[in-house]
């Protein structure tokens, strides 16, 4: 079974919806012996870092977060899901969940792509250039492209996390991965076949860099 972690951050239905399409079973909860049992713990959302901490922290799901990766269990973040397991987010000026060393940040004002503004958020359809392979990203082809929206975006302390990239007026990290963590800035639910196709490698992943 795989749980979709309810922390009032939204998505969840589209994530749901994915999964009933590839046929995989899953529950959306906050409870944490759920989480505990499941096979493998999808960590959605979108909204702010800050809102998203205190919850987090009021319900003592950041414990239960990092208590899941410490563990070894397979975890996918999504966008808002992904900002928060960094050490830090520009957003509202908040510590995060630490799991990820780095920071999340801005994107600047004065994005150009050949001389024309760029609009922030970052919305719409873009490529991810993925560096090296992996199995969740396994049958997904080179620059696929993938829903984005968004107006920070990641920045880990070290560059071996990182496992994709998108150009938006600057280049910078778009997916991420170490041993059983995995997560994307992206929205794979929203992102048709090859959104579909890592989902599916999520699923049968066994929380390894490589199988």
């Amino acid at each position: 079974m795989i749980a979709i972690v309810d922390y009032r951050a939204g998505n969840l239905t589209s994530v749901a919806r994915a999964l009933h399409y590839l046929n995989q079973p899953y529950r959306i909860t906050a409870d944490p012996e759920v989480l505990q049992q499941a096979s493998h713990v999808i960590f959605p959302g979108v909204g702010a870092a800050g809102e998203a901490m205190a919850y987090l922290r009021q319900t003592g799901l950041d414990r239960q977060i990092r208590s899941l990766v410490a563990a070894g269990k397979p975890l996918l973040g999504i966008c808002l899901g992904t900002q928060v397991i960094f050490e830090y987010s520009e957003e509202n000026d908040t510590s995060c969940l630490g799991i990820v060393p780095g920071s999340v940040r801005m994107f600047p004002h004065n994005l150009q792509l050949e001389d024309r503004p760029l609009k922030i958020p970052h919305m719409g359809w873009n490529e991810v250039a993925f560096t090296k392979p992996h199995p969740v990203f396994k049958e997904v082809e080179q620059g696929a492209a993938f829903y984005f929206v968004h107006s920070y975006y990641p920045a880990p302390a070290d560059p071996a996390w990182i496992l994709g990239s998108t150009d938006y007026g600057m280049r910078f990290c778009s997916a991420i991965a170490r041993k059983n963590l995995v997560a994307v800035q992206f929205h794979p639910e929203k992102s048709g076949r090859p959104g579909l196709r890592i989902l599916e490698n999520f699923c049968r992943w066994g929380g390894r860099d490589a199988e």
